[in-house]
């Protein structure tokens, strides 16, 4: 039997990064702004004299800048050390002051998903909402489920690993409509939105939104810094106590420089969303026919890439038959390619990505499926540095796998 050997590697390993969904590069012009408060501006924003005070004026143009863009006023806006920390905020801190139903899916990241587990052991009612094939949630699936006792709905905007975009704005209006006609504040609307900046509107007027949930690591922002959009009127108790930083929600010295780095790259993430996104939509489609040309056997996991609604444009989730994810991501590694598999806050949890098996995905064809996500940096050269090398790749882990069966 002929096994298929591995392309030599070149002289000069070019570096090609395809896992944006797990973090992206901190922006220069971002950093630029961050600077001055890593070096001299250095002040506890809590002091009164002018150091400090010049880094809370500088804080308080970064919480503007966030408000503004999700169209809301400034002290809706809380600052934390990133999404983990806002979606337990907005769980806990919510349903402390009311026990009873929680609804959620079944493709949330592990930031919504083990709160509410830890919440389902201290007595809450807890529902899962399935997805369909494409990993998206039907609206009345969720009104079917809403409860008089359902306090809380958390529903995540965009999938970090598939990509599908759920109808947030539908899911929101129903909300409104279910409380109108039962007279009730409940229940609550959560959504993480970690993955979404540049794809799709952050306007939470238009998506009917009470809590919503983002990070600095997905924007080309600072990691350790996200925020909690906490909507006027919400009573939210916070998870820890100590200076009463954050309008009381987040107590603990402000991380200046990092908040400024998130105001500024989430104003120039939203600011260049209609260029970024036409470019990466056609650098992925030309990803795809590639793939689909010289590697047979392969199919997209999530909604079709022609629907622009209902997935993420810079993602592309491959299954990749008789491949080990694992291996492909390792060998790929090697020549200097950085891929995605599972959740990337996951990667210690060897079991099947939970988001596939929700959308029917066998655990083989779980175990099977390689992420690619794209960023602004991502050019047409590194798409075909990647083709040279994925077809045989690909080819040869499949003969391995074959001998390894026999």
């Amino acid at each position: 039997m002929n096994i298929p050997s591995l392309p030599k590697k070149p002289k000069h390993i070019r570096t090609v990064y395809l896992d944006y969904a797990a973090a992206t590069p901190l922006d220069p012009e971002v950093f630029s702004k961050m600077e001055p408060f890593l070096k001299d501006s250095f002040a506890n924003p809590s002091s009164l004299y002018a150091a400090g005070q010049k880094a809370k004026k500088a804080i308080e143009y970064a919480r503007n800048q966030v408000a503004q863009i999700l169209h809301t006023q400034k002290d809706t806006i809380i600052f934390t050390s990133g999404a983990t920390e806002s979606c337990n905020l907005a769980i806990r801190g919510v349903v402390s002051q009311k026990k009873g139903h929680i609804i959620t899916t079944s493709i949330e990241h592990h930031a919504v998903l083990e709160p509410i587990n830890e919440l389902q052991k201290a007595g809450f009612s807890i529902t899962h909402i399935q997805p369909d094939e494409n990993g998206v949630v039907n609206v009345s699936a969720i009104e079917k489920a809403i409860r008089k006792d359902t306090v809380l709905i958390s529903v995540m905007y965009a999938n970090n690993e598939i990509g599908s975009i759920q109808s947030i704005a539908d899911i929101g209006r129903m909300i409104l409509r279910w409380r109108k006609k039962n007279n009730t504040v409940y229940p609550y609307f959560h959504t993480d939105a970690s993955q979404i900046p540049g794809n799709a509107t952050l306007d939470v007027e238009k998506l009917h939104i009470d809590l919503l949930t983002a990070s600095g690591a997905k924007i080309y922002g600072p990691k350790g810094v996200g925020i909690l959009y906490k909507r006027r009127g919400i009573v939210l108790q916070p998870l820890m106590f100590g200076g009463s930083q954050e309008f009381g929600y987040r107590s603990g010295t402000e991380n200046t420089a990092a908040i400024i780095g998130f105001g500024f790259a989430l104003e120039k993430i939203v600011k260049e969303q209609e260029k970024t996104v036409k470019q990466l939509a056609q650098l992925r489609d030309y990803f795809w026919q590639c793939i689909q040309k010289h590697i047979p056997d392969c199919a997209i996991n999530g909604p079709g890439l022609k629907n622009a609604a209902e997935r993420l444009v810079n993602n592309l989730h491959i299954h990749f038959s008789g491949v080990s994810a694992e291996a492909l991501l390792l060998y790929l590694d090697a020549y200097g390619i950085s891929v995605g598999i599972g959740s990337a806050c996951t990667t210690d949890n060897t079991n099947p990505s939970h988001v596939l098996l929700a959308i029917s995905k066998t655990q083989k064809e779980a175990t099977s499926s390689v992420r690619f996500t794209l960023g602004k940096g991502t050019t047409k050269k590194d798409i075909d540095y990647v083709m040279k090398y994925l077809p045989d790749i690909v080819s040869s882990l499949r003969h391995m796998n074959t001998i390894s069966v026999l």
